[in-house]
């Protein structure tokens, strides 16, 4: 689905939030740093996988991240959607096929859908 250097799929926070009222089976990747992922995270529901691997620590799991792809349709998320975007090319650069980037990450998330969630 995704050759080489081909685009990465884009999920909007609005969209996410309806596949997860819906109960879709999802897998949510953040891979923004402990640091960050100890101050807030995206509440998800039982029905989706909840993962965090900071950026620098995905070339090290990618068999984690191809099982989990192939399990449920992964979305990869950040602080504002330039790292997880970084991360999701490379993924499916590697033939990881049902891969998206959050648009605007968790900020977004914040902004958009649940301003519960803290903004930094």
């Amino acid at each position: 689905m995704h050759p080489s250097g081909a685009s990465v799929d884009r999920m909007a926070v609005a969209e996410l939030k309806q596949r997860l009222d819906r109960g879709e089976p999802l897998t949510v990747l953040d891979v923004r740093e402990d640091h960050e992922r100890a101050f807030c995270a995206i509440p998800l529901p039982v029905t989706a996988a909840d993962l965090h691997i900071p950026m620098a620590q995905v070339p090290a799991q990618l068999d984690v991240l191809r099982a989990a792809a192939s399990a449920a349709p992964l979305v990869v998320y950040c602080h504002h959607g330039m790292r997880s975007m970084t991360v999701a090319g490379w993924l499916a650069r590697r033939g990881v096929e049902a891969v998206c980037n959050l648009e605007g990450g968790i900020d977004a998330w914040s902004e958009r859908v649940d301003p519960g969630i803290p903004r930094y």
